[in-house]
Formats: C-alpha cells, sequence, structure tokens
C-alpha cells in the first residue's frame, strides 16, 4: 500500500498547534508573526523527521506561482538546443525554478498542444521556439498576461518579447570569409522556410553573393526531409548537379551533419577539396579532419539574456515594453575555410 504523504494538517495537529502556525514557520515568517524560537525550532525539526514535502500544486494555488518554467525548442537533442537547455536550467534553478523541456519538431499542431497542455498545469512562464504558424497561439497568451518570450526566431508582425541574433550579419561575414579565401562558387544548404531566422541568413547568402558578382547555387530543404532519408538523397542529387562548387555554407548543424556524411560516403576526396562553413557550432566540429570552421551564436549571453527577461515580466505587477535582444555571432575560423591553392 501506498504510504500517506505528511500533510501540514498532521503536523498541527501532531504538534497541537494550528495549521496557520506550522504554514507561518515553513515560509519563514515566524519571526515576523511572532512565533517563538522554541516553537519554530520544533516545528522545523518535526518536519525533518517526517520528511515532510509541500504539495506543490496546492502550494501554486496558493501563491499563485508554480515556480515552473517550459523551455520549448525545435529539438531538445540537437546540440544547439541542448547547450541552451543546459545554461536556461541553471539560471533557473538559482532563481528558484524548475524547468520542463519539450520539443516541437517544428510542427504548428504539436506546439500548440504543447502550449496548451503546459498553460492548464499553471505554468510561470515560457521560452519559445516557434514552430511556422502560431502567432494566435502566441498572441493569446500575451492578452492572457502570461509570460512569454521566443527564443532564436520570432514573428515579424507580433510585437513581442524576443532574444535572437544577427542572422544576416553573420551570414554576410561568413560569404566574405570564403571569398577573401578565394572560393568564387559558394553553394547554400538551407531550409524550405519563411522563419525569420532562416530568411534572414538567405538573405544574407543572397546579398553577399550578388555583391561579388557571384552565381547562386542553393538548395531549399522541406525541414520533414531532413529528418528522413530523402535529405541525404536531395544532397547528392545537387552535388552531382554542380559539379563547379568549391565552398559550402550550411544553415544549420544538422545539415552540416547530413551534408558531411554525404560527401564522405558519395564523393570521396571531395571534402578535402572544397571549402565549409557550419551555422551553430559544436564541440565535435573542433575534431572532424578538416576542422569546421563554424558561425557559433552566444549560447550564454541568449541564455541569460532570456532568463533575464522573462524573470522580469513573472515578478512585474504590470505590463512593461516589450524587449527585443539582437545579439551578435562570431566566426570561429578553422581548417575547412582556409585556401585551397
Amino acid at each position: 500500500m501506498r504510504k500517506k504523504r505528511v500533510s501540514i494538517k498532521d503536523i498541527a495537529a501532531d504538534l497541537n498547534i494550528s495549521v496557520t502556525t506550522v504554514s507561518f514557520v515553513l515560509n519563514g515568517k515566524a519571526e515576523e508573526k511572532h512565533i517563538s524560537k522554541q516553537l519554530t525550532k520544533k516545528v522545523l525539526e518535526y518536519v525533518e523527521k517526517v520528511n515532510y514535502k509541500p504539495n506543490q500544486v496546492a502550494q501554486s494555488l496558493r501563491t499563485g506561482e508554480s515556480k515552473i518554467l517550459v523551455f520549448m525548442v525545435e529539438d531538445i537533442a540537437n546540440s544547439f538546443f541542448a547547450k541552451l537547455a543546459r545554461l536556461i536550467e541553471d539560471l533557473a534553478y538559482k532563481k528558484g525554478y524548475k524547468v520542463l523541456f519539450c520539443s516541437n519538431d517544428n510542427d504548428d499542431n504539436k506546439s500548440m498542444e504543447l502550449i496548451h497542455l503546459f498553460k492548464n498545469r499553471q505554468v510561470d512562464g515560457f521560452i519559445i521556439v516557434p514552430s511556422p504558424n502560431i502567432q494566435s497561439t502566441i498572441k493569446n497568451l500575451i492578452e492572457e498576461h502570461i509570460p512569454v518570450l521566443l527564443f532564436d526566431r520570432y514573428y515579424p508582425d507580433l510585437d513581442t518579447n524576443y532574444v535572437v541574433t544577427n542572422n544576416a550579419e553573420a551570414t554576410q561575414k561568413a560569404i566574405e570569409h570564403l571569398v577573401g579565401n578565394g572560393f568564387e562558387n559558394i553553394a547554400y544548404i538551407t531550409l524550405d522556410t519563411q522563419q525569420s531566422q532562416m530568411a534572414d541568413r538567405l538573405n544574407g547568402y543572397l546579398d553577399t553573393i550578388s555583391k561579388h558578382g557571384l552565381k547562386e547555387i542553393s538548395l531549399r530543404l522541406p525541414f520533414s526531409k531532413t529528418i528522413s532519408d530523402q535529405g541525404d538523397k536531395e544532397i547528392k542529387a545537387f552535388l552531382k548537379k554542380h559539379p563547379e562548387i568549391d565552398a559550402i555554407l550550411f544553415a544549420t548543424n544538422y545539415l552540416t551533419e547530413t551534408g558531411l556524411e554525404v560527401i564522405k560516403r558519395e564523393f570521396p576526396g571531395l571534402i578535402d577539396r572544397i571549402g565549409f562553413i557550419t551555422f551553430d557550432d559544436s564541440h565535435l566540429f573542433k575534431t572532424y579532419s578538416p576542422s569546421i570552421t563554424a558561425v557559433a551564436q552566444p549560447t550564454a549571453n541568449m541564455a541569460k539574456q532570456a532568463m533575464d527577461t522573462l524573470l522580469k515580466l513573472i515578478k512585474s505587477d504590470k505590463d512593461i515594453p516589450n524587449k527585443q535582444v539582437v545579439l551578435e555571432s562570431s566566426l570561429i575560423v578553422r581548417d575547412s575555410s582556409r585556401k585551397r591553392f
């Protein structure tokens, strides 16, 4: 039989004192309520003896706070989001919050279902990497005064809090680096989406290619194909169609991993003849041969800015202006983008 959970009422009855007195002691208000040190000590020692654990649901109903946050990402298994999840978890824990993590797979229905679920669980706030078309769901959260912050991407037509990076400028810097090293047929492998982060990266590529009078060579893959072997086939066909390619910029780290696997398997020796840059760094990219040049987003600062903004929203008892944070990425140069001639 399951052991009955000890309640505040049980503690009060066993010690022959009021429930209110126990509650004041457990909430650190003994001195404020003029409860004697002797009685306070007695309550605390008994609580430890019976291993009392507060009922979080009842506590959240009483205080209006669950002390739980939600971090919804595209794919928690992705190294970029996994690193951010750990950073956010650590920052939240220091402030007395726990974090629930979930993946929406860039799927609108799944995103809306998860948001509805956690909203009904009365979490204190959301950090959301939004899927393409959930503007109305995000707008509803804002109108219901539920703290929410968009992360990594945003909706240009929705006024909300967000933390992103300078995707267009970072992509321009990467292409300029390749051009400066003598590459002339620079391909871009990206996602076929209008989400803000990918649209900005694509524009950065197109603007820089045009500036230098170079030819656009791009492959735009639907997200669904990147999580199946169809993505491998598309990249293989793309490389066969464009033998002139002498460098590739990948728009995400998982596209980089897929692309390099295809090249090593289907085009032996090509990896040593053309240049590569990936968006989003990983410690594994340092160990590749050649090591992979990467556009590195400032994950620690992104996490800090997101948590600072969300906690201000949670703690404020009035509406505060939305905050839009755009941080600068850096280019980490390694062997893969060196001159080949």
